[in-house]
């Protein structure tokens, strides 16, 4: 028996071979991966961990999908998904909630709503899960992560040990912290202030309307593709001003609302959207000598 298949007998309720990755991606794009594995909790996932060392499969670690782009031919060695258990929400005190890795955003700011707990509300607007939320510092309307963060727990893959990292031990900048690639986050600690649920709602809902206003809903898409630069205009208005909010590739397109989401209009491949992304950052560096650079992950082969 080789050591992956040991592996697959071991951990045989959790792991699987050769899955569709396609079902995990916004994008609804992306080959299947080697193995998928979704351990039930830290304990497995050290365990799973240890036992790699001896298999040494590449390992890629997959939140909820928000804002990756997984390549048609698939993730080579193990990717791991945390399963719903590390979905949860506990109230520590009046103002600080500790949150499983893989609940939803949107979970975590009703949450901090019907506790009275504010300054959480944009995270109502930030699609995917809170690991991948403080792995991109995440933010919206003038907040972010890093001003609610307190600390998070780890699991780190080279020694196979949980870490408890703190929130001053971390440099945050935009869209990206300078965590370790080797972390796994498994859970975090955030924290507001105390007010009335009523304005802790309208705020919300406000942010809410706010985001439909301008962002398309209801479609294949990963949210802003490009980061915005430290300059006076943002990405999707050198995308329009240059004309590239135009350009397709294959059933590849982007939003007629906000030019900085790509969409796979329903039977595009990952390569029409990498392509599509490619163009686009030729066609702006180009004419305006700027370096549009991603915020969505490209992952895979």
């Amino acid at each position: 028996m080789s050591l992956n298949q040991e592996l697959i007998k071991k951990f045989s309720e959790n792991i699987s071979n050769n899955t569709k990755l396609s079902n995990y991606s916004w994008f609804n794009l992306g080959g299947p991966a080697e193995y998928l594995f979704k351990p039930e909790n830290k304990s497995q996932l050290i365990e799973f961990l240890k036992e790699n060392k001896k298999n040494k499969l590449k390992i890629t670690i997959l939140g909820a999908g928000s804002n990756t782009l997984i390549r048609d031919n698939g993730i080579k060695g193990v990717v791991i998904k945390l399963s719903s258990n590390f979905s949860y929400i506990n109230l520590i005190d009046n103002k600080t909630i500790e949150v499983g890795a893989a609940t939803l955003d949107r979970k975590v700011s009703n949450f901090a709503k019907d506790n009275a707990i504010a300054d959480l509300e944009f995270l109502s607007c930030i699609p995917g899960s809170i690991g991948g939320a403080v792995i991109m510092n995440s933010g919206c309307y003038g907040y972010d992560i890093s001003k609610c963060l307190v600390s998070m727990k780890v699991i780190d893959i080279n020694d196979c040990k949980e870490k408890e990292i703190k929130r001053d031990q971390i440099k945050f900048f935009y869209r990206g912290v300078n965590l370790p690639s080797a972390f796994i986050i498994v859970s975090v600690k955030l924290k507001g202030t105390n007010r009335l649920k009523e304005e802790i709602q309208k705020k919300q809902n406000e942010f809410i309307e706010r985001k439909k206003f301008s962002q398309p809903s209801q479609i294949k898409t990963c949210g802003s593709t490009f980061k915005n630069l430290n300059n006076e205009k943002k990405a999707w208005q050198l995308i329009k001003e240059t004309g590239c909010d135009q350009f397709t590739e294959g059933d590849a397109v982007i939003s007629k609302k906000h030019c900085n989401f790509f969409v796979n209009n329903g039977k595009a491949k990952s390569s029409d959207i990498e392509r599509l992304i490619n163009k686009v950052q030729k066609a702006v560096s180009i004419k305006t000598g700027v370096n549009l650079e991603l915020e969505i992950k490209i992952i895979g082969d």
